[in-house]
């Protein structure tokens, strides 16, 4: 599988995680990110070590960084924990939102066992905060495009906060009933479109931007 590497130096790797592939998983024999760039970085002749510093749901294509040493795989998992580093999301809804523009705060519940998250009360045992912009972009009378920063990196956050403001994905059969009812044949248009962060060593703001790949 060749992997499209948008920037590469000594500490990171900066490229896009395809469609269906994991970013990384304990499956024998499934080829994941890390595992794919373990190789990548073996067939150079280095040490084939990764750092795989924040998550990509698998159904999701976009830009994800790596590190290339321990040392700057634990910078950058700092930024992502403390939320210095920037996520930003299209998706296509099936709906319009009632607002061009808005905040949607919510609180989250994990279930392991189903692999889901849902809305629940601030008081639930468990619950943790979900917080994202949106932007319309475009629209017609039944889809729109949004443009989404995360402020928080919830399990599944941007398809369960979308799917419980009445706005579901297209193509998220976890989450959007319509697909589980009639399945639209699309995957799911959700896409990591670009990232920030500071360089682990030389602590330059760096940004990685791909063009939106949705239509409507």
């Amino acid at each position: 599988m060749n992997i499209n590497i948008l920037y590469e130096d000594e500490e990171v790797i900066v490229c896009e995680k395809p469609a269906g592939v994991a970013a990384q998983t304990k499956r024998l024999g499934q080829a994941d990110m890390e595992s794919l760039l373990k190789n990548y970085r073996s067939g150079k002749g280095e040490q084939p070590y990764i750092g795989v510093v924040h998550r990509l749901d698998q159904p999701v294509r976009g830009v994800m960084v790596f590190a290339k040493t321990k040392e700057a795989a634990a910078d950058l998992s700092r930024q992502v924990q403390t939320k210095m580093a920037d996520k930003f999301y299209y998706a296509v809804t099936d709906g319009v939102p009632e607002q061009k523009k808005g905040t949607l705060e919510d609180y989250l519940l994990r279930d392991g066992k189903t692999n889901t998250s849902k809305v629940v009360s601030k008081s639930t045992e468990g619950a943790k905060s979900a917080r994202l912009d949106y932007e319309v972009t475009a629209q017609n009378k039944t889809n729109a495009i949004l443009r989404i920063r995360l402020d928080t990196g919830r399990h599944h956050q941007i398809r369960v906060q979308l799917a419980n403001a009445g706005i579901p994905i297209v193509g998220d059969a976890k989450y959007n009933f319509k697909e589980t009812m009639t399945r639209s044949g699309n995957g799911l248009l959700l896409c990591s479109y670009k990232i920030g962060f500071k360089h682990p060593k030389t602590h330059k703001k760096m940004e990685f931007e791909i063009r939106n790949p949705f239509l409507i």
